[in-house]
């Protein structure tokens, strides 16, 4: 073919300078707005048409430090294209509502189709339902709480409830088990909504992938390291994302202190549901696509929403539940009253399951009061503790008690160590009442006053005084307590040693009843 009539290269059409421009400040503002579809179509476009304008694209987000230039590569490069097109194929297509959506009647909807195929109290209903609709804003929100789906017992529906949250949810992507370098390479590449069933057995596997799980909380802090190549370059991954856990059972503390609890239960012999494989997809779809118009009429309402923290839940659950409040905030109605009633109630559940350390102090506390003393020898607390066949101090060390050594140990992380103390004429290493009040009033019984209160006394008369009792001198321990004589009952004050014997027969009683 002559030159004359041989057919010229024309290049592809390139996005407007403007449209260039306005994508290289969002990076700037937000790393994170590389993986949106609209700004890599437009990078891939100028990268394939125009080299020029694409070395300069890279020069200003190598001076804005806003990406990594081999993340930048790697997300606008051919294999990027062929992944972005294979995403058709592992994420459902949605097509957008045609109307604006009452967000309090969506939500609703969500919790009707929920508690249709799941048994679980109202909170819990409530809770996912939120949850759910959060994942549509996962762009917009700085924090993604984790879904943590749990029950006591198998067959409670907990992959059911995994199912339905992977149909209402925006690019889920479900698994059974992954390995640790698929999962933040997956994340990075397609920043899905993951849900993982089986967690139990998938982290007792992969102990890795717990940090990974961890680091995708905020967005802030969304990134590991790691080495990648034939060169082992250390290179950072976005770990952004939803993610739902579904597991028997408590899951580790780092992620369960990162998770909105999800607690189902098994179904008896009057309740019904409907299993998730008969389920309508037509219905799912059509949530799906409300929930897409929902997320984009929205998103810069959620963006700027700044729902007050819920008193009474520690800082972490509220700053699991802000995204969740705010999308109550903004669909209105019963919601915002609904998701605060279910954060309390699926929170304070939580409470009543305390760290193995604030189970310790807990009993500390129980031995003092019971021996009603305020020092205890270090050998004298620990046989308190292991007399409990209850308590898990008995088995500590591999089936046998918990040695001197690691009682010490677990104290010393509230800042307690053991001294030398004295008691009657004995003189050993031990602990004083005193040097717990702190860690009692900060992590179990902190909406108390620091001390302990002497239990009701057997008295002859029928009122107490509320007077602080004569002690002993600093330097000598109480050999024996007060002792309760026949009669009505009275409460003593709160005090740090109690009265010799001895000395209250001394002092009278005054009136007032308690």
């Amino acid at each position: 073919m002559s030159a004359a009539t041989a057919t010229p290269l024309i290049p592809e059409p390139v996005a407007a300078p403007d449209l260039i421009a306005d994508a290289l400040a969002k990076l700037t503002q937000d790393p994170g707005a590389l993986f949106e579809v609209e700004v890599l179509v437009l990078l891939r476009q100028v990268r394939k048409a125009d080299p020029a304008r694409w070395a300069r694209i890279r020069c200003a987000a190598k001076e804005a430090k806003s990406v990594s230039l081999a993340d930048l590569d790697k997300l606008t490069g051919d294999s990027a294209n062929d992944s972005a097109m294979g995403d058709s194929e592992i994420f459902p297509e949605v097509t957008l509502w045609s109307e604006p959506v009452n967000g309090a009647e969506l939500l609703e909807s969500l919790a009707i189709i929920i508690r249709r195929h799941v048994i679980a109290d109202q909170t819990t209903i409530h809770a996912a339902a939120l949850w759910a609709a959060f994942t549509w804003f996962v762009d917009v929100v700085n924090v993604a709480p984790i879904a943590n789906v749990t029950a006591p017992e198998k067959r409670c529906g907990k992959t059911v409830l995994l199912g339905v949250l992977a149909r209402l949810a925006c690019r889920p992507l479900a698994v059974s088990n992954i390995a640790p370098a698929a999962l933040f390479r997956a994340l990075q590449l397609w920043q899905p909504t993951l849900l993982i069933d089986e967690v139990d057995a998938f982290l007792a596997e992969h102990e890795e992938a717990r940090g990974i799980l961890n680091a995708g909380f905020t967005r802030d802090t969304a990134f590991v390291i790691r080495c990648v190549g034939d060169d082992h370059t250390p290179t950072r991954f976005n770990v952004w994302g939803a993610k739902a856990l579904c597991g028997i059972g408590k899951i580790a503390d780092t992620l369960a202190d990162r998770s909105i609890p999800l607690r189902l239960r098994r179904k008896t012999l009057g309740e019904r549901t409907v299993k998730i494989r008969h389920a309508d997809p037509l219905v799912f779809a059509q949530l799906s696509s409300q929930l897409a118009r929902f997320a984009i009429d929205n998103r810069e309402a959620v963006r700027l929403a700044r729902p007050a923290e819920i008193e009474g839940l520690n800082d972490r659950a509220n700053d699991c539940w802000e995204p969740l409040l705010a999308v109550a905030e903004i669909a209105g109605g019963e919601w915002p009253r609904l998701a605060r009633t279910a954060a309390v109630s699926l929170h304070g559940l939580e409470s009543e399951a305390p760290s193995i350390a604030a189970e310790l102090l807990a009993d500390v506390k129980a031995v003092f009061d019971d021996k009603r003393t305020s020092k205890l020898f270090s050998v004298d607390l620990l046989a308190a503790l292991i007399a409990d066949d209850e308590a898990p101090w008995a088995t500590w060390n591999r089936g046998k008690p918990m040695s001197p050594r690691q009682l010490s140990s677990k104290l010393s992380e509230f800042g307690i160590k053991s001294g030398t103390i004295r008691q009657g004429f004995d003189t050993k290493k031990g602990y004083s009442l005193d040097q717990f009040r702190d860690a009692f009033a900060r992590y179990i019984c902190a909406d108390t006053p620091a001390g302990s209160v002497t239990p009701s006394q057997p008295n002859s008369h029928a009122a107490c005084s509320d007077f602080r009792s004569v002690t002993t001198p600093a330097n000598v321990t109480d050999k024996k307590t007060l002792q309760p004589t026949s009669g009505a009952g009275c409460d003593g004050v709160t005090d740090k040693t109690p009265l010799p014997e001895k000395e209250s027969a001394s002092y009278p009683i005054f009136g007032g009843e308690v």
